[in-house]
């Protein structure tokens, strides 16, 4: 079953446009949203939460149409992005006991943990807190709504190593659940990598690559080699960038088997080392193959 269903989703707007994006999200799964400032994520996200209405194409959440039935969708999706305003002159205690009487699945005894292991004081209002004691108090009221789908915006932006370490070991305590499904956009592709099944990275408004985490990581290598001033590189459509400096050869490769290292030695090179790459460095190549009109990889997150 999928938690997200986004087909074709189109939004235009003067100086920006989501361009056909299509994304799945697997119930019981994490994917990280990936993609530089202004590629689209908080779009996507604001489309598939009802509050920004698509021009075109169709998103289903958890079941229901969006945005036509978002009011029936929100009961189960907790929402937190970097431009939320909880009430400053509010204390943090009166929020929880707020929302307690609104959700029927809140977790008081869970609630109650969560501002322990967060450090945060109940007593404390709102205009006090620290940028980061905020994002972890936004953090901590859809946790423990306990819903079935998590949407996070830059959920560890402006946090501390320990804080970020925190939020990212809870999400994967929600994930204990196999029926509960996060997605979530961040700059931090360490987070990503650590926490994801899949990646979805996009740029400019459209889904440059989108496959489950492992095949990311597995298919990409940076290939060293040693070449004469004959060598010609033969045709290869999984070289995404090429590199070299007198005899000296680097490709970066997004589809590597070992057939392709015998392919460049028959071609007249010797292959000095292949390296594995990090999900930093995949987004970038990724990101820069789309800007050059080619595309690295094909495929849907399932």
């Amino acid at each position: 079953m999928l938690a997200i269903k986004c087909s074709n989703v189109r939004k235009t707007y003067p100086h920006f446009a989501l361009q056909d994006v299509n994304l799945n999200l697997a119930e019981g799964t994490v994917m990280g949203f990936v993609g530089p400032n202004g590629a689209g994520k908080s779009t996507t996200l604001r489309v598939i939460m009802g509050l920004v209405h698509q021009d075109a194409g169709s998103v289903q959440v958890l079941g229901h149409s969006m945005p036509a039935a978002q009011r029936a969708a929100k009961w189960d999706i907790g929402f937190v992005s970097e431009d939320m305003r909880l009430y400053s002159h509010r204390t943090l205690g009166f929020h929880l006991e707020f929302l307690e009487q609104i959700f029927p699945k809140w977790d008081k005894p869970y609630a109650a943990e969560l501002l322990r292991r967060f450090d945060l004081n109940p007593e404390q209002k709102l205009k006090g807190l620290s940028h980061g004691q905020r994002v972890k108090a936004a953090l901590l009221t859809a946790f423990a709504r306990k819903p079935r789908l998590l949407v996070f915006d830059e959920p560890t932006t402006g946090l501390d190593p320990v804080a970020r370490k925190l939020v990212v070991d809870e999400m994967m305590r929600v994930m204990e659940d196999e029926s509960r499904s996060i997605l979530f956009s961040s700059h931090n592709t360490l987070d990503v990598e650590q926490i994801s099944d899949s990646i979805t990275f996009i740029n400019q408004g459209e889904i440059v690559a989108s496959q489950d985490k492992e095949s990311f990581l597995d298919a990409w290598r940076r290939v060293r080699l040693v070449v004469d001033d004959t060598f010609t590189l033969p045709n290869c459509n999984s070289i995404v960038k090429t590199q070299r400096a007198g005899h000296q050869m680097v490709l970066t490769v997004s589809d590597y088997n070992e057939g392709f290292a015998a392919h460049l030695t028959q071609a007249g090179a010797s292959v000095t080392d292949v390296e594995r790459l990090t999900l930093e460095e995949i987004f970038i190549a990724s990101v820069e193959a789309s800007q050059a009109g080619q595309h690295a990889i094909q495929g849907e997150a399932a």
